[in-house]
């Protein structure tokens, strides 16, 4: 009890000065009145309580400083049970696939809610991530470095893409298929914890570039400020990104993602964790030699709040999970995270939400993929 008053003090006094307090008033949730338009189904109705993000300038690095906010571009407005006339089935067969590829591997789900993130913060939540390479187009997001080998769960998508094929063609789009299999994995490996309602109607995008995994989607070294600017850019919050930083929960990481911190002293990483660590991986891991490791110790494949208790006793992978300790705003959200009751489940379904409402495509710029997820019509 002694050591964990200790660390609840130091969270919430911070060791280290506030980082980036610029940010603490960044509004996340105002309403955004978006203009009609065409919609794959349907009449269009407004998404409550969640405003859809607009789409920044797709060359700026997720390193560099953001953007002035832009006006808001026009999207589809989604809606709960958007399938319900043209696919009654649609989320249920999206459910089935998870379940039975999770009761199989949990590993998989923390792969399915790892995509939608992969695919939300390149090019927005179109289903960019599951094309494949083609000639015209040798080189797509699945290939970049964040990516490949280590992002899996394309055969759940795969499986549920043929079988909504099946029931109702030329209805779903993957777009659709990848939020719902994450929101479905979230719910069956936190044992029904995290649970929410998630609007259908986004449509799939057409492009698709390795490069821009690495402009947009944050590395594990990256510091506080970086990741504040890297969420910034995507409209997410300081509080979005250490809700969502939470799914470190489950999962494995590749010994590459955290070799520096187990290697080169002096580092903040709980010394018996890196012992462990050192016996699990090699000394210079290659594209060769990388094995991998859960990135939770205690509850590897239980999507909890676990992770944030991780993080204050510095059981953690990467630098940028160790980096919420570095402010006392983000310290004492993980405090909150760790130590309130149901606290993080209600919000990382929230922020959940949130994600899979950047850069929603219109029909100007998107299609409904009918033969398969990995190739465009």
């Amino acid at each position: 009890m002694a050591k964990l008053a200790v660390l609840i003090l130091f969270a919430l006094l911070g060791a280290a000065a506030p980082a980036q307090a610029g940010y603490n008033g960044y509004p996340s949730e105002a309403p955004v009145s978006m203009p009609p338009a065409a919609s794959p189904e349907g009449s269009p109705q407004t998404y409550p309580g969640v405003a859809p993000v607009p789409c920044p300038p797709s060359s700026t690095p997720a390193s560099a400083s953001p953007p002035s906010p832009a006006p808001p571009s026009p999207a589809p407005r989604l809606r709960f049970g958007f399938y319900k006339k043209s696919c009654p089935s649609a989320e249920y067969i999206v459910r089935e696939a998870v379940r039975n590829a999770t009761r199989v591997n949990p590993g998989i789900g923390a792969g399915l809610i790892r995509m939608a993130f992969h695919d939300c913060f390149v090019q927005g939540c179109d289903g960019s991530v599951l094309l494949d390479p083609t000639a015209a187009n040798p080189r797509p997001e699945k290939l970049g470095p964040p990516n490949f080998p280590s992002l899996r769960g394309f055969e759940v998508i795969d499986a549920a893409k043929a079988a909504l094929e099946e029931a109702c063609p030329g209805k779903v789009s993957c777009a659709d298929v990848i939020q719902f299999a994450a929101r479905d994995a979230s719910f069956f490996l936190s044992k029904g914890g995290v649970n929410y309602p998630l609007a259908g109607g986004r449509f799939d995008g057409r492009v698709s570039f390795e490069n821009e995994t690495l402009a947009f989607l944050p590395p594990p070294f990256f510091n506080l400020s970086q990741l504040i600017d890297s969420f910034k850019v995507k409209g997410l919050n300081v509080d979005d990104l250490v809700v969502l930083s939470g799914s470190h929960t489950i999962g494995r990481s590749h010994c590459s993602s955290f070799s520096d911190r187990i290697s080169t002293p002096p580092s903040d990483i709980n010394p018996g964790l890196a012992t462990v660590l050192k016996r699990q991986c090699p000394a210079n891991p290659n594209f060769t030699n990388d094995p991998t490791v859960v990135q939770d110790i205690v509850t590897p494949n239980r999507l909890d709040n676990r992770y944030y208790k991780n993080v204050l006793n510095r059981n953690v992978l990467f630098n940028s999970d160790a980096s919420l300790l570095t402010s006392r705003q983000t310290a004492r959200k993980v405090v909150e995270n760790a130590f309130i009751r149901g606290r993080w489940e209600r919000k990382f379904a929230k922020a959940m939400v949130k994600m899979s409402l950047i850069e929603v495509k219109t029909a100007a710029d998107g299609e409904i993929r009918t033969k398969s997820c990995r190739v465009v019509n």
